[in-house]
């Protein structure tokens, strides 16, 4: 991943989590997963946890310790009632400046 992508997705990073949250209650590993699924294979794990403790404490996520399988309990992250606000914002957000980029873009001939 280019150094322009890391820095864009550092500010798009914490609403594309939120989004996965909105889907479903996960722990750490599963949002991970579910972010590779969707094309962000190169988002390392502890950029993710160090993300979830960041919206921990801010209260966009409710945390349950879930016993496991194969260790410690699990912390499951939900989407919060703040979090899904924030949430909105961020697609109102995401929508303004995709709007005005789509038009930018075709305004040099498509990026050409």
């Amino acid at each position: 991943m280019g150094k322009q992508m890391t820095e864009m997705l550092k500010g798009t990073l914490e609403g594309i989590v939120l989004a996965i949250l909105a889907v479903r209650p996960a722990y750490g590993y599963e949002i991970t997963a579910r972010l590779r699924d969707q094309g962000f294979s190169d988002i390392a794990e502890g950029t993710v946890y160090a993300l979830l403790v960041r919206i921990e404490r801010r209260g966009l996520v409710q945390v349950e310790r879930v016993p496991s399988e194969k260790g410690p309990p699990r912390k499951v992250y939900t989407l919060s009632a703040e979090g899904r606000d924030y949430l909105e914002e961020f697609w109102t957000t995401w929508g303004f400046l995709s709007e005005r980029l789509e038009r930018l873009h075709g305004l040099d001939g498509g990026g050409r």
